[in-house]
């Protein structure tokens, strides 16, 4: 398994070992020994979840105060842009955003530890997603950070469309709302092997983010 740190600390990509032949392909989607070597992270998954989407739609950002998941995610049908938000206050990228291209075609899987808020978009006429988390969905502790803050600034590949999206997540929270209201409680200490401390993207300060409420994935 190779690991590719990210400049969001913790958060690394995954790219899998296939081995392919005439007869198709295998690859091991999780081992918890490779898993821990690549990222320095050993949780226990208590809950698999799949979902399908078409086109366009936007599931996001997602977290949970109190109950946080971290979550291990990656497609096994189609598409989608995957975007992950630090709401960790400790962290250096606080307020910071990282974006990856998952597919069915590449097999990159995404590590997002606690305490980050997490969406994507689905950029295939449709899409099979699955996650692993560490914690079970706690509806009374969902929030939801609103998708387009232009303070957080994530960049979503909509070519100038719309996306599809729940009522909870159109009216999802800004960060800097969230924050002064007391809904950003994550406090994760940053532990983790020292080459995996991606770099921070800018001046967490200069970039401060917006955040909402909502249901499952």
């Amino acid at each position: 398994m190779k690991a590719i740190p990210t400049r969001i600390p913790g958060v690394v990509i995954l790219e899998p070992k296939v081995f392919g032949d005439e007869r198709g392909f295998f690859f091991e989607s999780y081992n918890r020994r490779a898993f821990r070597e690549a990222t320095g992270a050993d949780p226990d998954f208590v809950q698999d979840n799949h979902s399908r989407s078409v086109r366009g739609v936007l599931r996001g950002l997602h977290y949970q105060v109190g109950e946080a998941q971290g979550k291990l995610v990656r497609v096994c049908a189609g598409e989608v842009y995957d975007a992950v938000v630090d709401l960790r206050r400790s962290s250096p990228a606080f307020g910071q955003w990282v974006g990856v291209t998952l597919s069915a075609a590449n097999r990159r899987q995404l590590w997002v530890p606690e305490g980050l808020a997490h969406g994507f978009l689905v950029t295939s006429e449709s899409a099979e997603f699955l996650y692993k988390t560490t914690n079970y969905y706690a509806p009374a502790h969902e929030r939801s950070l609103l998708w387009n803050d232009p303070a957080v600034g994530i960049e979503w590949p909509l070519g100038g469309t719309q996306p599809i999206l729940k009522a909870n997540d159109a009216n999802g929270t800004p960060f800097a709302q969230a924050r002064k209201a007391g809904r950003i409680t994550s406090q994760y200490a940053l532990r983790l092997p020292e080459n995996l401390l991606g770099p921070p993207r800018s001046d967490p300060a200069s970039r401060l983010p917006r955040v909402p409420g909502r249901s499952p994935e």
